[in-house]
This record gives C-alpha cells, structure tokens and sequence, in this order.
C-alpha cells in the first residue's frame, strides 16, 4: 500500500517525467548563452552587437505572450496535445537556427522556439497529476530541474561548442525537443481528468487583482529586471572573456565550473536562514544589494581575468538567492486562491524581461560600449534596491493544501469561515468547484488536527 504522507509511484513518475521535459527544453535555451556572441561574428550580420542580443533575447517575447493562452487552451483540447505541439514548434526553431545563414534567420529560429510556450500546460499537467498536500514538493523538484539545467548549460556549452559548434548545437536542441516528445507521450501518466487548477494556474478573472497588488508587482519588477540583466550581460561576458581577459573559448568552463560551485555552497546559508529563521526580507535585500554591486564591478574589470570571476562569483551567488527567493516570496504574498494567476503573471515577466535585456544589452553594447551593458543593468538593479526595501515583510507561513468532496458555494464558505478561525491558521480559501481548500497557516502550531476534522465533515 502507498504511504499516504508520500508521493505515489504515479506522482513520482509524473513529476520526474515533466521535469525532465522543462530540462531538456530548457537545456536547449540556455546552451547557447556562454557561446553564441563568440559565433555570431562568423554570420552574415552578426557583429552587430543589437542583432545578437535580439538572437539571445528574442524567444522571450514569443515565450511571454503565448504560455499564458496556452496554457488555458490545454484545459479545453488537453494538456498533452499541446506540449506535443508546442515541442514540435521548438524543435522547428531549433533547427531553423542550426542551418541559418546569416543572423536574421537565427533570430527568426528563435522567435518560433518562444513559440513553442508549454511552461504553464506542462505545470496545469503536474497539478492534474499529484494530490494537492503533495503538489508543492513536486513543483519544487521542477524548479530545481531548471536550476540544475542552467548551472550545466553554462559550463556544458562552451566544451560542446568545440565538439560541435554552435549549428550543431541549435541541432541538439532540436533533438532535445523530439526527446522530450517521447517522454511525454511514453512515459508520463495520462490524467484521469484535466481541469482548472487555482494554485497551479492563471485564472483571467483574477489578473485585475493581481495586477494591483502593488507587492505582487515589486516581485514581478524583481524578476523581470534579474532575468532582463541576465541576457544583456550575456551578450558581452563571453567576448570579455576571450578579448579582455585573454581566455580561449573552450576554456571558458574553467571560470564557470567553479564560480558556479562555489556560488551554490555561498548560497545555501543565505537561503537557509532567509526560510528557517524568517529573515526572508533581510536576505532577499542583501542579495540585491550584491546583485547591484556585482554590476557596478563588472564595469571596472574588462581585462582581469581575476576580477571578471570575482564579479561572476558575486553575481552568481545573488542570482541564486533571488531566483529561489522570488517563487517562495510569491507564493507567501499571493492570495490563496489566486496563486496559479500570481505565478502565470510572474513567468510572463520573466520571460519579456529576458526579451528586453537581450535587445537593450545588444544595443547598448553596440553603440554605447561594455561598460553601459553593466550600467543599465545597475540601474535595474537599483530600481529593484529602492523596491524591495520597501517590500512588506513577508509572512512567516505555509501553503497547505486539502482535497474536499461534494460541497456546494455556501457549504464551502462556511467551512471556509471555520478553518480560518483555528489557531495559526493565517488564511483560508474553499475553492468548491475544485473540490479543493487552501490554507497559509503558521511554521508550527497550528491546528492541523480540527482542520483534518473539519475538511473530513466530522468536526
């Protein structure tokens, strides 16, 4: 018999089946961001610094306009005819890009691989596929999957890039794609049923709220300006690397590798502090604060090899800590029953942020030179300083999750009304027609025995 405390072998399969599919296509999206400016030159166009920030950046916009739609129309067609379609569209770009012949048409590749936007249905399927107390922990391993994918493409890319160049790796990523077609079509379980799920997706009826949650909006700037700052340095660092610092291409991985490493084992007391102590504000400012140095920093050491891994190091360490910090920051901050809106609006503005910095940083660097990539991106950072100080601190809780059978609109809002009077209880939310409640409820004490009570109709 399944521990009922524990994922099924369903939900385990599901979860390690969909993360797989994030990394391969996210694998795809980040290989090339250590190599592609070193490349670019060799094409038609491509040294011009705008146009390859716009090759960097440009799957962004496609990626941020669509996932949203797409992800509401897996709930009418179904979730896997549309992640199969949106690979088949990534897959196409991919190989657009490998056999392109001047920079116009990798950019083209790009564009259609932002429009195979499958974020929000592959994360609708998780949800359709785990029981809501487990739903977190599985989204949590998706998470870490894209971090984990990130970490390898940059140490990953340039090593491939010797083996294969930067056509055959636009090549992988299309192979990638068709892999992941597999997976989920082989592996990853069919839903019994496919519905709407609040935590888990964007409701249209909840995007004005959301819109003016002016807290809302602070993360939203925070992770459109990292994800903005993170393409535009990317349009530069690798050629300040080779040039500035005298580094050979293939050997970039030797300043990755171990930036990237120590910035995890930097990172984690930060992080541990930041959730176990709730110092969560302190932490997530500070690691502003680093971030903004990082730029500043980045300005002044062009030809160090010793000063651009420092500044890496130190940009490393803060992208860590915001990029973990922002989801937990969302899901303390959004209402309970808005979150999957919360988090659809979030997503969108990561990936229009990685759109605009790849454009501005292009530009920038074009006719403005290195040192004004770095300044825009300080200015970004900040902006998001000046925001976040003002932050409301977040509270010290946690979103549980129940399944709740058969209850009608005012049967729900008078249960509602009870779990939200039990101690440590900080907010409740019966969502009837998902036969779900959600509670944000205190690190400990809380009364988990009533609320089990009260879900199960034998209070």
């Amino acid at each position: 018999m399944e521990n009922p405390d524990r994922l099924t072998s369903a939900e385990k399969r599901a979860t390690i089946g969909l993360a797989s599919i994030f990394g391969l296509r996210m694998l795809g999206m980040f290989l090339i961001l250590p190599v592609f400016a070193l490349y670019a030159p060799t094409l038609p166009g491509g040294d011009d610094h705008f146009l390859v920030g716009m090759a960097l950046g440009a799957y962004g916009l496609t990626q941020g306009l669509l996932q949203l739609p797409f992800g509401m129309l897996s709930d009418r067609i179904g979730r896997k005819k549309v992640i199969v379609s949106g690979l088949v569209v990534f897959a196409i770009g991919s190989f657009i890009a490998a056999v392109a012949t001047d920079i116009y048409w990798v950019i083209a590749g790009r564009v259609i691989q932002g429009a195979g936007a499958i974020s929000a249905a592959v994360t609708a399927m998780l949800a359709d596929l785990t029981r809501e107390e487990h739903r977190t922990k599985a989204m949590a391993v998706i998470g870490m999957s894209i971090g984990l994918t990130f970490a390898v493409s940059l140490v990953l890319g340039p090593v491939l890039d010797r083996a294969i160049g930067v056509p055959g790796i636009f090549a992988l990523t299309g192979v990638l794609a068709l892999l992941a077609i597999w997976v989920i079509k082989s592996y990853v379980p069919d839903p019994a049923q496919s519905h709407f799920h609040a935590d888990a997706e964007a409701n249209p009826a909840r995007l004005s709220d959301v819109l003016r949650d002016t807290q809302l909006l602070r993360l939203n700037y925070g992770i459109f300006a990292l994800h903005a700052a993170q393409m535009a340095m990317f349009v530069v660092v690798p050629v300040m690397l080779l040039e500035g610092a005298g580094l050979e291409s293939d050997h970039h991985w030797w300043v990755y590798l171990p930036v990237l490493l120590l910035s995890f084992v930097l990172m984690l007391p930060a992080i541990i502090v930041g959730e176990k102590r709730d110092k969560l504000k302190p932490v997530f400012v500070g690691a502003v604060a680093l971030m903004l140095g990082a730029q500043l920093s980045l300005t002044g050491v062009q030809d160090s090899l010793w000063g651009l891994a420092g500044a890496l190091l130190a940009y490393f360490v803060a992208f860590n800590v915001l990029e973990a910090s922002l989801p937990s920051l969302i899901s303390k901050l959004a209402p309970a029953s808005a979150k999957g809106t919360a988090m659809g609006v979030y997503n969108t503005a990561q990936a229009l942020g990685l759109f605009a910095g790849g454009a501005a940083g292009g530009w920038l660097a074009q006719y403005h030179g290195f040192a004004a990539v770095f300044a825009f991106c300080g200015v970004l950072m900040l902006v998001w300083l000046l925001l976040a100080l003002g932050m409301r601190t977040p509270p010290a809780v946690r979103t549980r999750m129940f399944r709740v059978e058969g209850l009608d609109e005012a049967s729900a809002a008078l249960l509602r009304k009870e779990l939200a009077a039990l101690a440590g209880v900080k907010e409740a939310a019966v969502l009837a027609d998902e036969g779900m409640a959600v509670l944000k409820v205190a690190k400990s004490g809380w009364d988990e025995a009533t609320a089990m009570q009260l879900i199960k109709g034998e209070a």
